[in-house]
């Protein structure tokens, strides 16, 4: 009997031994897989990348004639562009100006009256398109070294603005005024040109300037420009 009893607590002492291990070795094997990566569905992008070259999923097919949104953004065209195609063309019909590398300029002849010089300005539309001018001139006399003359002319109150469309070939003139030296006492120079600026243009035209004494300051020193009309002020 005591020999049962002894053999008996020897099993239950190893069994318990037995248990202990296991559960030893199931704690180490759940710690393991806690410290593993995540596994995560879908595509990473290359680490490298490249993903612009592997990844597909933001491109997309644009059946020719819809007009894709690269052309319109890059300027670039598309057949049946719709609102893009559209905006170009209003854009282009509301505002066809007539740019400097357009034009050439002119001073016609002097048409006196009451004390005061007026010379037409004349832009002639030398350019293959219709385009329009509106406005007034930006004009400044200079001497031969390109120094301004006086200062900045101003412009005619009360002059209404219209748009004047020019064919190729055809002109418009704005006047240029004002007092005679002579009789109001102004300080003068004589130019060598006048600068001639376009409306709404940053770039001038040089015109030779052959019409003598022009006032630059003193009394009556003002000179005046006036809007645009068809023809050439002749």
């Amino acid at each position: 009997m005591a020999h049962t009893s002894q053999s008996l607590r020897r099993g239950a002492a190893l069994l318990a031994s037995t248990v202990a291990a296991l559960g030893l070795l199931t704690a180490c094997g759940n710690g393991g897989q806690g410290k593993s990566p995540e596994s995560v569905s879908g595509t990473a992008a290359p680490a490298t990348g490249n993903a612009s070259s592997t990844d597909t999923s933001n491109t997309s097919a644009v059946p020719s004639g819809t007009g894709s949104s690269s052309a319109s953004q890059t300027g670039g065209s598309a057949t049946g562009g719709g609102s893009s195609t559209g905006s170009t063309t209003t854009s282009s019909a509301a505002s066809p100006r007539c740019h400097t590398s357009e034009l050439t300029a002119s001073v016609g002849g002097n048409n006196p009256g009451a004390g005061q010089e007026n010379f037409p300005i004349v832009l002639t539309n030398t350019s293959g398109r219709t385009c329009t001018v509106r406005g007034y001139p930006g004009a400044a006399f200079v001497n031969a070294a390109g120094t301004q003359l006086g200062p900045d002319p101003q412009r005619e109150s009360g002059s209404t603005a219209a748009t004047v469309t020019l064919k190729p070939g055809q002109s418009a003139w704005a006047g240029l005024t004002f007092s005679n030296p002579e009789i109001s006492g102004a300080k003068t120079a004589t130019p060598a040109a006048l600068l001639v600026t376009p409306p709404d243009e940053k770039d001038s035209l040089k015109v030779a300037w052959k019409n003598g004494a022009v006032p630059v300051s003193g009394n009556a020193s003002s000179v005046r420009l006036g809007v645009f009309s068809a023809g050439t002020g002749a």
